[in-house]
This record gives C-alpha cells, sequence and structure tokens, in this order.
C-alpha cells in the first residue's frame, strides 16, 4: 500500500510539472493561433488542412488599426475562407407559401476551404477602400443535402471578388466590411459530357433521332458554360496590427450548378469564418 501511495505521489508530481511547462510554453507564443509547423503525416486525415488560422489576441485602441491613405495600397495574402454553414433556397409545395432558405449538410468532407487568396485593398479620396481579389485558391466544388435528401452541387468561389467599403474609414479595423460582387464559375466545363454524350466542345450537339423534334422546354441539348455573379461580404472582427493578421466572418449569397444550362439553379448562401494577413 504505502509503494502504491509512493507512486501514484510520483506521477502526481509529474502530470503538475508537464502542466506548469506546457502553460509557460503557451504564455511565450506567438498572437496569432498557428500551430509550429506540422508535418505531412501529422496533417494527413485529420482535416487541419481545411482549416483556417484564428488570431488568439487582438490590439485594442489606437493600435488596433492599419491606415490606408487615398491612393496607397496594401495587399491581403494567405486569406483563407472556411464554410461552416450553407442554406439553399427551397420551393415550397403550399403555393401560398414563399421559399425559403433550409439549412444543408455538407457532403464534400474536409476539402470546402478557400486558401492562398491574395487581394489587394486601395485607399479611395473619400476615406473608402476597395478590395479587389487577385489570385490563390478561390474556387472550390462542393456538394450539400438538403433536408429532403436532394444532393446540390455548388461551386464555392471567391473569383473576381470585387468590394467596397463604407466612407471615412481610412483604414482596415474591426468594424470594417467589404462588400461586393464575386464570379461564378459554371460548375462543370466545357469538356464535361452528360450521360447521352452532349457537350459543349466536345461531343454531340443533340442526343435525338430528331432535332426537330426539340422546342422551348429542352435545353440540356444546348450547353451553357457562361459565368453567373453573386454577393460576398467580408466582416472583419479580430485585428492585429503589429503581425498585420486579420480574422472575422463571411456571407456569399450565390447559384448552384446548373448542369451547364441543362436545369434551373437554386439560390444559396455559405456562411463561415476567414483568416488573412496584410503586408503593408
Amino acid at each position: 500500500m504505502k509503494f502504491r501511495s509512493f507512486t501514484k505521489a510520483i506521477f502526481t508530481l509529474c502530470i503538475s510539472l508537464c502542466m506548469l511547462v506546457a502553460s509557460g510554453v503557451f504564455a511565450s507564443t506567438a498572437i496569432a493561433a498557428v500551430e509550429p509547423g506540422l508535418t505531412y503525416d501529422q496533417i494527413v486525415n485529420t482535416g487541419l488542412a481545411n482549416k483556417c488560422s484564428d488570431i488568439l489576441g487582438s490590439s485594442r485602441g489606437g493600435r488596433n488599426f492599419i491606415p490606408v491613405g487615398a491612393g496607397q495600397s496594401v495587399e491581403i495574402t494567405e486569406l483563407c475562407l472556411e464554410p461552416t454553414s450553407f442554406f439553399v433556397k427551397e420551393e415550397s409545395n403550399n403555393k401560398r407559401k414563399k421559399p425559403e432558405f433550409v439549412a444543408s449538410k455538407l457532403m464534400t468532407r474536409s476539402t470546402s476551404s478557400l486558401d492562398f487568396v491574395k487581394a489587394t485593398v486601395t485607399g479611395n479620396s473619400d476615406g473608402s477602400l476597395s478590395l479587389v481579389e487577385t489570385d490563390g485558391l478561390d474556387y472550390q466544388p462542393i456538394t450539400v443535402k438538403m433536408p429532403g435528401g436532394e444532393l446540390v452541387a455548388i461551386l464555392f468561389t471567391i473569383k473576381g471578388f470585387n468590394a467596397k467599403t463604407a466612407p471615412g474609414v481610412n483604414g482596415i479595423t474591426t468594424s470594417v466590411d467589404f462588400v461586393g460582387s464575386t464570379d461564378v464559375p459554371t460548375y462543370r466545363g466545357s469538356g464535361f459530357i452528360d450521360p447521352k454524350g452532349r457537350g459543349l466542345a466536345i461531343g454531340y450537339d443533340s442526343a435525338e433521332a430528331l432535332p426537330a423534334k426539340r422546342n422551348s422546354f429542352d435545353n440540356r441539348s444546348v450547353k451553357d458554360d457562361s459565368t453567373s455573379k453573386g454577393t460576398m461580404s467580408l466582416q472583419i472582427a479580430k485585428l492585429n496590427a503589429d503581425t498585420g493578421e486579420i480574422a472575422g466572418t463571411f456571407e456569399t449569397e450565390q447559384t448552384s450548378d446548373n448542369d451547364l444550362g441543362g436545369v434551373e439553379p437554386k439560390e444559396v448562401i455559405i456562411r463561415g469564418v476567414f483568416y488573412g494577413k496584410v503586408n503593408s
């Protein structure tokens, strides 16, 4: 019994020392909530690659500000957008009830985030800021499942994001919202062939034996890969002026896949969190 008590005491002491050392290490780390460089083996099949970084602390008061004067430009790099909730507009069976957005479930596992996106922020004469997306992994094909079981394919995108803030902000703060439009490319490219062999750049023009039988309702034979427009807003909630890190939430409204013009697209709302770095 004495040996067990002695062993228990030693084990408790070791645990206490480990917790003390760990607390000291975490207290001395940088502000960003980015873990030290992880190896491929530490990341693979964990879902961490789909996660965006965060900011543990943010400057307050006058330091919580990154000035951008009129005519000046700064670049946002490592912009990461991680969607957390999806809503698809559903038509009601009751004609008296208006269509409403219903929460849907992500079916694409851990490959839904956008990352390494770059954007340029420019100051305007009225004190507002303009943001233009320039490069990066700025689109991601995903699939969501509606409550009724219907699967909806979506090309989640920030391509061509051209946004602006309210006037008089004169810089990036935790109250800045970038609101603007995005380009939503077609989910399938012009080289896609449907089950009947019809395509835009390749395949058959039509699959009917008698093309004269086509009418205005048969639009699956007329493929269309045109780009549509969406809207997006980035709301900055955290900022560290010393490191240039920003973080917050986003919301985008766009359309789903239309099967190259073959079906009517659905309206989709995607919400989530984002992280980026401002380089002066």
